[in-house]
């Protein structure tokens, strides 16, 4: 069967492209080949940053492939429930930083891929939904959790409750959109703040996502400890030594990411 997920590098930008037509909608392949992408990533790439994009203007990714709920028991739904949540969660705990460039749909699985992500570039015309209410089921991979974290508690609820499908503009307000760009600009807007952060030491900005995604689940006395030990580390890193040296003699920095 042909390859739904794409990868390429543009630079130090690993960005991965998921294209089934007509709507980018996620199957138990697509999940696989994700899985399986993501670990390559791990294993052998130096890319210092991800972003995540489906083809074609009508859909990131459009949600789940429907068939596969006709005739769904139990223990394959849950089966299905957690291979959905383990791959979010790598997505999540991915040690670069991880960019949603949304274009055209991101309903169900669709939206909860791109709340795995640290941040999300939307276009303009891009629509948000959890309506997984409407197939007698609720969000499975992860979107009961993450929604509430960025949107707040009653807000989720209202979107999950209701199965509503929100603008871009409104998911903008409400927080589940960080930068809303034109129709058609979110992955041009994705690499450019990929080239920013590039510029940036790489070793910093990994214990800086660490410090953010693991404190937000911590007591903050626990959070604050996380922070200290995180900044220790930083403190024998030669990039740690170059930046002050740069920053002392008016030079650019020159991060090796050691």
């Amino acid at each position: 069967m042909k390859p739904c997920v794409k990868l390429h590098f543009e630079s130090r930008t690993a960005v991965i492209t998921i294209e089934h037509p007509p709507v980018n909608a996620l199957n138990r392949q697509i999940m696989d080949e994700l899985d399986q992408t993501l670990e390559g990533l791990k294993r052998n790439s130096d890319a210092r940053a991800l972003i995540i994009t489906g083809a074609g203007d009508k859909a990131f990714v459009a949600g789940a492939d429907i068939t596969q709920f006709l005739d769904i028991t139990p223990e394959i739904g849950y089966e299905l429930a957690k291979i959905g949540q383990r791959i979010f969660d790598r997505l999540e705990a991915f040690e670069i930083p991880v960019i949603a460039a949304i274009d055209g749909f991101a309903l169900g699985a669709g939206c909860e891929i791109a709340m795995a992500c640290d941040m999300r570039i939307a276009g303009e015309k891009a629509k948000f939904g959890q309506p997984e209410v409407n197939l007698g089921i609720i969000p499975g991979y992860g979107g009961t959790q993450r929604l509430p974290r960025l949107v707040g508690t009653g807000k989720a609820k209202e979107l999950i409750f209701t199965g509503d499908v929100i603008e871009a503009s409104e998911a903008y307000r409400i927080g589940l959109v960080d930068i809303l760009v034109p129709s058609g600009e979110a992955l041009s807007q994705a690499l450019s703040l990929s080239a920013r952060i590039q510029k940036k030491a790489p070793l910093a900005i990994s214990a800086a996502k660490k410090a953010i995604t693991l404190g937000l689940d911590q007591p903050l006395a626990d959070a604050l400890d996380l922070e200290a030990e995180l900044f220790k580390k930083l403190c024998s890193t030669e990039d740690q030594k170059e930046g002050a040296r740069a920053f002392l003699a008016k030079e650019k920095p020159r991060f090796q990411g050691k």
